[in-house]
């Protein structure tokens, strides 16, 4: 067999000298070099029993099923939620009838940012980026004819990540669901908020702490539900490559268990329950190794760092969603072809749950007709080409094997660095991740306004782009809003609710678990305004410092 140098020398580089390679960078978008070639020369260290395993075994490079999607598909979750709780129960019914097997919840920015619906700081933005949520009456017309022990919830909500959540549960348990029964995932990720997203409230420490308060109460009451999504799809939406998406993202992780195992939780019991959301962007290989790398980091990470002895703490259970950020507003219809292409890239690295984003998104809310598109651009995937008939079918690719080798090794220097800066809360504080982050973004950015990089549509094939329908939220949604929320005050029992809130603060002073507290601010019928108001007079509301 000739040796890869020997082939380059004598019959690559003749070729090449008679037709030149394309003037375009061949590097992936975390700026990994690219090679004309792999071989067996490549992976000289590569040992497949210690890297890859098999299916549904330590270190799970392959699959944390053993079956995976011959046994059963990834849950097709989509996103969605606009307008009023009813508008947007109406869609999830609808995805549901169209096959959707799990629903994702959208909230709108004064929900995320912890204000009710009438909040000075609310005006003009209810319901428009999500659904308004500012107590239970709303969440029980969100779910309206929907069963919480049938249908698994996904919420993407963090700051009030508690309050909602205790919103959840108390409707379920008013419609006589048993929380054993009760499934899903509350994202509950408030690190990335600071790093990425931004739509934080308190400091970073109590912050965390409310967190870890979900992770000691929930596995004892809600087995079934996962009460974090540790999450990189934001940091990537702020412009990270994807290696520090996935080190950002591993590293928050494992700063949440060990602030776990400070608070004194048994690793095995709250472990199994950490579940992961990663973004899948256009770079088709570097997305696939980024999966299968991120299972076999954390699989190691929770075995030899912590000492976790059930399998179930080593697996990386993760959502992914297509990349909002890289569909275009110029000529939309051409982003189904964009998300089919992340879609499988998503499938093929092994995915649990999967959300794909509509044509529309650039431009506005998604209609319902771009978001059925969507749902069934996974329906294509699952059903019609064949990728889910065996497990990790790229495996032993000697370019996706040094691609997940690679990435592995530049995630843990990441590690190292944020290591040496002295934590997750100290690189917050310093700027590192907004400098990281933001250096990469400008570089990509760089790169497509000097048409180093093509984008089909923006900066190459360019035409006038057609007229689509698009998604608006009535004005109406404020007044219906507003008129429920004066309802439920006027109506709610208010020694209840001022107990409910009183012991909410009390929890939050003296340090202890909030969520029987906030449990029973939900059935008080307390508003989430009320209740991160509780908590801003305790815990003060986060500035993020000038850094330079």
């Amino acid at each position: 067999m000739k040796s890869k140098r020997r082939w380059y020398k004598e019959v690559y580089r003749p070729v090449t000298e008679r037709h030149p390679e394309r003037d375009y960078p061949f590097k992936t978008l975390s700026d990994i070099e690219v090679e004309p070639v792999y071989t067996h020369e490549d992976l000289t260290d590569f040992d497949p029993e210690e890297e890859l395993g098999y299916p549904g075994q330590y270190p799970f490079t392959r699959g944390v099923q053993a079956s995976m999607y011959r046994g059963r598909l990834w849950t097709m979750r989509m996103f969605a939620g606009f307008g009023t709780a009813e508008q947007t129960n109406k869609r999830f019914r609808a995805l549901l009838d169209a096959g959707q097997t799990g629903l994702s919840t959208a909230f709108d920015l004064p929900t995320l940012m912890g204000y009710d619906s009438d909040h000075p700081m609310s005006r003009g933005e209810v319901g428009k980026c999500g659904v308004a949520v500012s107590s239970l009456a709303d969440m029980e017309v969100l779910f309206a004819g929907i069963d919480p022990a049938k249908v698994t919830t996904s919420m993407t909500i963090n700051s009030p990540a508690n309050a909602i959540w205790a919103m959840y549960l108390a409707m379920a348990q008013r419609k006589g669901a048993s929380w054993d029964s009760v499934g899903g995932t509350i994202q509950n990720d408030i690190l990335k908020e600071f790093i990425a997203q931004k739509e934080y409230i308190f400091p970073p420490k109590p912050s965390v702490k409310l967190v870890i308060d979900t992770f000691e109460w929930g596995p004892k009451n809600v087995p079934r539900w996962n009460f974090i999504s540790v999450s990189g799809y934001h940091i990537r939406e702020a412009g990270s490559t994807a290696v520090q998406e996935l080190a950002f993202t591993l590293y928050n992780g494992i700063h949440y268990v060990q602030q776990a195992l400070e608070r004194g939780i048994a690793i095995d019991d709250f472990a199994p329950r950490i579940s992961f959301f990663f973004n899948v962007h256009n770079d088709f290989f570097e997305e696939i190794a980024k999966f299968r790398a991120a299972r076999r980091i954390w699989a190691r990470q929770m075995r030899e760092r912590f000492g976790a002895t059930n399998e179930k703490s080593w697996m990386l259970r993760t959502h992914a969603q297509t990349a909002g950020v890289s569909l275009a507003a110029q000529q939309p219809l051409v982003n189904i072809a964009r998300v089919a292409v992340q879609a499988l890239a998503g499938v093929l690295g092994g995915t649990n749950s999967l959300h794909t984003d509509a044509f529309d998104e650039a431009l506005a809310l998604p209609t319902e007709e771009a978001a059925k598109v969507a749902l069934r651009t996974q329906q294509v995937i699952a059903y019609e080409t064949g990728v889910g008939h065996t497990v990790d079918p790229l495996a032993g690719s000697y370019y996706l094997e040094h691609l997940t080798d690679e990435m592995e090794r530049r995630c843990l220097a990441y590690f190292d660095q944020i290591d040496a800066i002295g934590g997750v809360e100290a690189a917050i504080e310093t700027g590192f991740f907004a400098h990281e982050i933001g250096e990469a973004s400008y570089r990509q950015q760089r790169e497509i306004d000097r048409r180093e990089r093509f984008v089909v549509g923006v900066n190459s094939f360019v035409e006038e782009h057609p007229e689509i329908p698009l998604q608006l939220v009535d004005s109406e949604v404020q007044r219906v809003q507003l008129e429920r929320l004066e309802r439920v005050r006027r109506e709610r029992d208010s020694h209840r609710v001022d107990g409910a809130l009183a012991a909410l603060r009390e929890a939050a002073v003296d340090g202890r678990n909030t969520m029987p507290a906030f449990l029973e601010a939900a059935h008080a019928l307390c508003t989430l305004g009320e209740q991160m108001d509780v908590l801003r007079n305790v815990y003060g509301v986060y500035e993020e410092p000038v850094t330079i």
